[in-house]
Parts: C-alpha cells; structure tokens; sequence
C-alpha cells in the first residue's frame, strides 16, 4: 500500500466536524470505527474514550492545515512533528495481497499497528501518511476550502497547484456566488454613475 493512502486518514478525521456549520459527525464508537474503512480489525480496539481522544487529534491537525493555508509552513511543519513525536508508527514491510504474475510478493511498506488505543493507533497511521504528502508534494498542498461555510481540509494532488476547495460542488457554489456578488456591485456602480450624470440629481 502506498503510503501517501495513509493522508486520507487525516483528512477523514478533520472533516468529521464542520465548525462554521456546529456540526459534528464523531459522537460515537460506531463513528470512530466508521473513520478505519478497511482498516476494520484496527477499530475493533475502539471504545468511547477514542471519542474524545480523537476530537482532540482532529482538532491539531486542522491546524496544521489552517497554518499550511495561511503560508506558515514552519508552524505547519512544527504542528505535524509534534504529533509524529506523540503518536509514532511502526511501518514493516509487506507482500499480502499484492503477487506479481509468478505469484510473488510485491513487496511495499505498510503501517503496522501495535498500538495502545484505536486513537494511538489511528493518529499515528493519518501523521505518518500526512507527513509523507507534505515532504513529497509540499506544505503548500495542504489546503482549507476557500468555499465559506465550508472549512473542509483537502490535500491538493493537481498538476498545477490550482486546487482552492474541497469539492467540485464546494468550487461551483463558490463560482456562483463570486458572479451574483460581481453583478451586484456592477449594479450598484452603474446606479451611482447614473446618479451622478443626471442634472436633476440632488447633490
């Protein structure tokens, strides 16, 4: 399995809560298990403490991503160690489920999980992942949607850096909503330059 996969652990667990709207999808264990995908035999180790251990995990690597979008990508960095250091990985190389034509092991390095807690556990798998999409891509790529109000954190995987939001549907609405408020200013500008060119207009 590719390493970077691991990111999505990160951006998953952000995206559980959506601040500007007060709402929050991680209420419970089946939520926290629900986080894993795949990974179903890690989350068997999920109880209700990881609730509250993992709000508080989603909420430094938001701001990692917030200072990634504001351009401070040394606090970025520092933010992402910090929990490296907390929550370390053991990664092992691999060959399951993955044979080449003559039946051999592709050999990958995969995350291995010994962890204490589905938390210690999961947050180790979405740093380590994350910190490898910062150092190949750049801290720059982590981004937050720019489409208000949503603040959902993506990582920009295009060819040219362009990405600024989340989701297509995110980009559309932010698209209509820049065109209505441009024809209201328009509007509100050729009322003024109507004013102003009309004799009978009260100074």
């Amino acid at each position: 399995m590719e390493l970077t996969y691991y990111s999505d652990f990160a951006v998953r667990l952000i995206n559980t809560e959506e601040p500007e709207r007060g709402t929050d999808t991680l209420t419970s264990v089946d939520a926290v298990r629900a986080l894993f995908g795949e990974a179903q035999h890690a989350a068997r180790r999920a109880g209700e403490g990881d609730v509250t251990r993992l709000r508080g995990v989603r909420t430094r690597l938001r701001a990692v991503f917030t200072a990634a979008a504001e351009g401070d990508e040394v606090r970025a960095v520092d933010l992402l160690n910090a929990l490296l250091l907390e929550y370390p990985a053991s990664p092992q190389i691999s060959g399951h489920d993955y044979l080449d034509e003559a039946g051999r092991p592709r050999w990958h390095l995969h995350l291995a999980e010994h962890p204490s807690s589905a938390t210690a556990g999961y947050a180790a798998i979405a740093c380590m992942g994350l910190a490898f999409q910062l150092t190949d891509l750049g801290v720059d790529r982590l981004g937050i949607c720019g489409a208000a109000p949503c603040r959902n954190a993506y990582i920009d995987t295009s060819t040219n850096r362009s990405k600024r939001y989340c989701s297509d549907r995110c980009a559309t609405r932010a698209n209509v909503a820049a065109y209505r408020a441009r024809k209201r200013r328009e509007r509100t500008l050729s009322g003024r330059t109507a004013d102003t060119s009309d004799p009978t207009a009260t100074p």
